[in-house]
Protein backbone atom coordinates (compact mmCIF):
# COMPACT_ATOMS: atom_id res chain seq x y z
CA UNK A 1 0.00 0.00 0.00
CA UNK A 2 2.86 2.40 0.80
CA UNK A 3 4.27 1.94 -2.70
CA UNK A 4 0.89 2.87 -4.18
CA UNK A 5 0.67 6.02 -2.05
CA UNK A 6 4.24 7.01 -2.94
CA UNK A 7 3.52 6.51 -6.63
CA UNK A 8 0.38 8.65 -6.44
CA UNK A 9 2.26 11.39 -4.60
CA UNK A 10 4.84 11.50 -7.38
CA UNK A 11 2.28 11.18 -10.19
CA UNK A 12 -0.64 13.50 -9.49
CA UNK A 13 -2.03 12.89 -12.97
CA UNK A 14 -2.73 9.27 -12.08
CA UNK A 15 -4.45 10.41 -8.88
CA UNK A 16 -6.73 12.65 -10.94
CA UNK A 17 -7.55 9.77 -13.29
CA UNK A 18 -8.28 7.56 -10.30
CA UNK A 19 -10.68 10.19 -8.92
CA UNK A 20 -12.42 10.34 -12.30
CA UNK A 21 -12.73 6.55 -12.45
CA UNK A 22 -10.62 6.34 -15.62
CA UNK A 23 -8.01 4.07 -14.02
CA UNK A 24 -8.16 1.44 -11.32
CA UNK A 25 -5.73 -0.11 -8.88
CA UNK A 26 -5.40 -3.84 -9.42
CA UNK A 27 -5.63 -5.79 -6.19
CA UNK A 28 -7.03 -2.84 -4.22
CA UNK A 29 -10.64 -2.98 -3.01
CA UNK A 30 -13.12 -0.17 -3.61
CA UNK A 31 -13.03 0.62 0.12
CA UNK A 32 -9.25 0.95 0.03
CA UNK A 33 -9.39 3.20 -3.04
CA UNK A 34 -11.93 5.38 -1.26
CA UNK A 35 -9.67 5.56 1.79
CA UNK A 36 -6.68 6.50 -0.39
CA UNK A 37 -8.64 9.25 -2.15
CA UNK A 38 -9.98 10.54 1.17
CA UNK A 39 -6.46 10.66 2.58
CA UNK A 40 -5.32 12.86 -0.30
CA UNK A 41 -8.25 15.21 0.30
CA UNK A 42 -7.43 15.85 3.97
CA UNK A 43 -5.60 19.07 4.69
CA UNK A 44 -2.81 17.70 6.88
CA UNK A 45 -1.57 21.12 7.88
CA UNK A 46 -4.85 22.16 9.46
CA UNK A 47 -5.19 18.80 11.23
CA UNK A 48 -1.74 19.15 12.77
CA UNK A 49 -2.56 22.67 13.91
CA UNK A 50 -5.46 21.30 15.96
CA UNK A 51 -3.08 19.01 17.88
CA UNK A 52 -0.79 21.83 19.03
Amino acid sequence: MQKIISYLVENHGILDLLKEGKVSLIGVSNEEVTAILDAFEIDITSKLYLWK
